[in-house]
């Protein structure tokens, strides 16, 4: 096992880290913006340091500056969490030019999986159903348009390189085609240094469902079954459940199937995500693949009882999976809402600010993710992102209740403060998604976004 781990990452992903590594006896380093020099994470770990100004691309984003945190604490692997470099080949191959182990997957599973036109190339290969669009990455606007002609509107734009959600446009005529392509591609260059985009079939009425899969070096590979995480907002999610309600057992069945198929083909090893839409005849098609933990990977640990992250820590250390896919067990239903410094009615725009007031929830089998305390101060320069209210129950009306008590519960206050807590009891209530007929229009649905 690794004697010190350097947690490349902020907020409560960081935290999440650090508590595994400190119950694992496993010494912990903290690399942080100026930013973050009096956050949690920073208190939490036995040692910290400095990399860089607030700005990502100066601090989180920079390798080099991660690397020389890691060469200066003497770590012996770094866990990048989610976002940031966690996805980045090239930082993996300095990583290992370095003698450090990334607790992530190899630096050329990454390239194939983690780009999602190479992605796209794979599936085809590993028999992954797939939504026409693109061959390969599109560079001229009226090749690209010709694709979107093709496959009929409305169509996706996405950033190869892309995450989490953002340079992605959908564009639903062909004259909004040039000019979503154009700001599609400076948005991608602007946050992921890449302006490469691919254009891919829309489907507006479908479930968003991910597989959670483990794999380690040996060519073990299992799933922890299946999330759905169709209520999103701007394609970026703000409620997950497992697992996946209203969808046919021989459906998800396939789903882990094909995925841990897949995962073998590509040599995967560590934890990583493969998601797909299931449209409104229960067709699945692939999306793209997660080379990294994911948000919302607490309710897969809820209902399975793994702990993700020291998976993730034994892996990188080159121990074999301890379990077989028969020996994982899915207990009840789990969901995860995603508290966010935004507000709903503005557009969802970032409403940050220095939180005076911090009253989590508690409660029988609710689990809070945060960072956040009172005297905290949510910056702009980082994902509004301050808790996870995560929860489960034996039956999904139990797990309803549940995380509808715990939002009613929790306290967030301070000038200028504004979070989404009020918007996600209104998901919980909506009569689609009370009884899951809800899609990835939901929010839509629920309050049209400019």
């Amino acid at each position: 096992m690794f004697t010190t781990v350097l947690v490349a990452n902020r907020g409560e992903i960081a935290m999440r880290v650090l508590r595994t590594c400190r119950e694992m006896g496993v010494r912990t380093v903290v690399a942080h913006s100026t930013a973050d020099r009096d956050t949690a994470a920073v208190r939490q770990a036995d040692e910290s340091i400095q990399i860089g100004p607030a700005a990502p691309r100066r601090s989180y984003l920079d390798p080099a500056a991660v690397i020389a945190a890691a060469l200066q604490a003497g770590a012996d692997a770094v866990h990048p969490g989610y976002g940031f470099l966690s996805e980045s080949a090239e930082f993996a191959e300095i990583c290992a030019a370095h003698g450090i182990t990334l607790i992530g997957p190899p630096a050329q599973v990454i390239a194939r999986l983690g780009d999602k036109v190479s992605a796209r190339e794979f599936a085809v290969a590993a028999g992954l159903p797939l939504l026409p669009g693109s061959p390969g990455p599109a560079t001229d606007a009226a090749e690209a348009a010709r694709t979107a002609d093709a496959v009929g509107y409305p169509v996706l734009i996405k950033a190869s390189a892309g995450g989490g959600g953002r340079a992605m446009t959908v564009v639903h005529e062909p004259g909004e085609f040039a000019r979503a392509f154009a700001v599609t591609r400076r948005e991608a260059l602007a946050l992921f240094g890449d302006p490469r985009v691919y254009v891919e079939k829309y489907l507006d009425a479908a479930r968003h469902v991910e597989v959670q899969i483990l794999a380690d070096g040996h060519g073990e590979v299992v799933h922890l079954g299946a999330r759905d995480c169709s209520v999103q907002r701007r394609r970026q999610k703000l409620i997950e459940e497992t697992p996946p309600p209203n969808l046919p057992s021989a459906t998800l069945e396939h789903l882990g199937e094909i995925t841990v198929h897949a995962a073998r083909e590509a040599g995967y090893a560590g934890a990583g995500t493969f998601e797909y839409v299931v449209d409104e005849h229960g067709a699945c098609y692939f999306l793209e693949v997660n080379c990294r933990l994911q948000v919302e990977h607490p309710i897969s640990e809820m209902v399975t009882g793994i702990d993700l992250v020291r998976e993730q820590l034994l892996i990188a250390a080159g121990q074999r999976l301890t379990y077989r896919q028969e020996d994982i067990v899915s207990s009840g239903v789990s969901i995860e809402c995603r508290v966010n410094a935004e507000d709903p009615s503005r557009g969802f725009l970032p409403a940050p600010g220095l939180v005076e007031e911090f009253v989590p929830p508690g409660g029988p089998f609710t689990r809070v993710d945060t960072h956040v305390a009172a005297g905290t101060r949510v910056t702009a320069d980082y994902d509004p992102l301050i808790a996870k209210v995560s929860v489960w129950a034996p039956t999904r009306g139990e797990a309803l209740a549940r995380a509808h008590r715990a939002l009613e519960e929790f306290t967030v206050r301070g000038p200028g403060v504004r979070t989404n807590l009020p918007f996600l009891m209104e998901v919980l209530a909506h009569p689609l998604f009370r009884y899951a007929k809800h899609t990835t229009s939901l929010v839509e649905q629920m309050m049209p976004l400019s």
